[in-house]
């Protein structure tokens, strides 16, 4: 074995393994095969051993050659002390790529090896990081506010004789149609619309003011530029709508016995569940606040050269995205004010900084012997599969019988268990903020 590149944190090497080696190695698994196979015309354990060559032979060389390249690979890596960021890369010669001239013995096993291992990741103190948390309280206003919409999304309907107005709800079977023909999913029966709800495409809910029950109408629309559907976006369509029931709303009134209409035990009892759910919401908006303001820290403590495969693993990804969601809205880099090669060259550095960041977290955990342990990810996937009512059996199958995406579900806890770790560490100061500083998207937090 002899190296042939040693240039950052690429690698490479020359490996031969004498034709010798291997057929010895294949000559000890045909010798324990002899007593295994069955053959027609041979008793168990005494078929000649050239006939069981002539048999096995390729079959046995192809594994021989297999193992002693993983074995080989295993041995350099362990006495070099290499970390891999990715699978080795074997090359075999250009003249016999498949390695079949190999394959009846007498030759030398001549490869290639490329390897490109992980860098000596150097760790910054922590505890020079200082963090503000921003802290939003809870106003009675806002809960006030949101049993008032949960209110209204209980408000009683009833039977309403002559033409529906807005704030009315109607019950309709609709077909639509674009240049003509129908298309997937633009029907619907028995579909209950409040108008005035802006749930349907722009300018569908309008055209309905006035119907009444046994009416038709003909309702015409324009898909959003930025509709879901691709395909339908920015398309005219036209809607064949029948009013089945008109139902006006009745009064509603907060108090305790609509509070229990919803299973709670008084109005208190449902402002205190509010109250809670908008906490929750406010903590974990700070929590990504923080947690972004951590990641930021970190990634100027920690400067270092990150795998050159692991990035443009991670650019792909990137890009492809990207590149999917302009295609989606049907937009191109220059209404976007950019240009492609200077989107690459940006969405490239973020990429890095998230391969870098992977590597320091990873880093981080290993040396503090932070662990997600098996139950934690069993409550994780059970939650995952609550999400999907009545395939509860199929989404814990899955997740079951697919590493890679129970690794999916584990990845993320071991980053937050991670985070907590460094935040315990780390100066955290708590900062009194307004609701529209919290939620405040910026666009380097759509991009981290």
């Amino acid at each position: 074995m002899t190296e042939t590149k040693a240039e950052g944190l690429k690698h490479a090497f020359r490996v031969v393994v004498p034709a010798a080696d291997l057929d010895a190695k294949a000559d000890a698994r045909l010798n324990e095969l002899k007593g295994q196979v069955k053959l027609n015309g041979f008793r168990p354990g005494k078929v000649p051993a050239a006939h069981l060559k002539r048999v096995y032979g390729k079959q046995v060389m192809s594994e021989v050659i297999e193992q002693t390249v993983n074995d080989t690979n295993g041995k350099i890596v362990e006495e070099r002390g290499f970390r891999l960021a990715l699978q080795p890369k074997v090359s075999l010669p250009a003249e016999d790529p498949q390695g079949q001239g190999l394959l009846d013995g007498g030759k030398d096993l001549a490869y290639d090896l490329e390897i490109e291992i992980l860098p000596k990741i150097e760790l910054g103190d922590f505890k020079s990081i200082a963090i503000e948390k921003p802290v939003l309280e809870v106003a009675d206003a806002e809960v006030e506010e949101t049993v008032q919409r949960i209110a209204e999304g209980n408000r009683p309907f009833a039977p309403k004789e002559g033409a529906a107005a807005d704030g009315d709800r109607v019950t309709i079977d609709f077909a639509g149609y674009v240049d003509g023909v129908k298309f997937p999913g633009g029907e619907g029966q028995d579909i209950d619309l409040l108008l005035g709800s802006k749930s349907f495409i722009p300018g569908f809910e309008e055209q309905l003011v006035g119907i009444a029950t046994g009416e038709s109408r003909t309702v015409s629309v324009t898909f959003p530029e930025d509709y879901a559907a691709a395909e339908l976006a920015g398309k005219a369509a036209s809607f064949e709508v029948t009013c089945k029931a008109v139902a006006a709303p009745g009064e509603v009134t907060v108090d305790d016995e609509f509070a229990k209409t919803l299973g709670m035990e008084s109005l208190e009892k449902l402002k205190g569940m509010v109250r809670e759910r908008i906490g929750a919401e406010h903590a974990g908006a700070a929590r990504q606040k923080v947690k972004r303001a951590l990641l930021d820290a970190l990634d100027t403590l920690h400067k270092f050269e990150v795998p050159e495969g692991l990035l443009n693993q991670e650019f792909e990804g990137v890009w492809n995205q990207v590149q999917q969601d302009l295609a989606s809205q049907k937009r191109s880099f220059a209404e976007e004010g950019t240009t492609e090669e200077a989107a690459r060259e940006d969405y490239r550095k973020i990429a890095e900084r998230r391969v870098r960041l992977g590597l320091v977290l990873a880093e981080i955990g290993e040396r503090n012997n932070i662990q997600v342990s098996d139950d934690e990810v069993t409550r994780a996937v059970v939650e995952r599969a609550r999400q999907f009512p009545g395939q509860e059996q199929q989404v814990w199958e899955f997740y079951r019988s697919n590493p890679q995406a129970l690794a999916s579900v584990r990845a993320p806890l071991f980053e937050e268990k991670v985070v907590d770790f460094l935040l315990e560490l780390a100066t955290v100061t708590e900062k009194p903020v307004t609701k529209e500083e919290l939620y405040k998207v910026d666009e380097e937090d759509e991009a981290a």
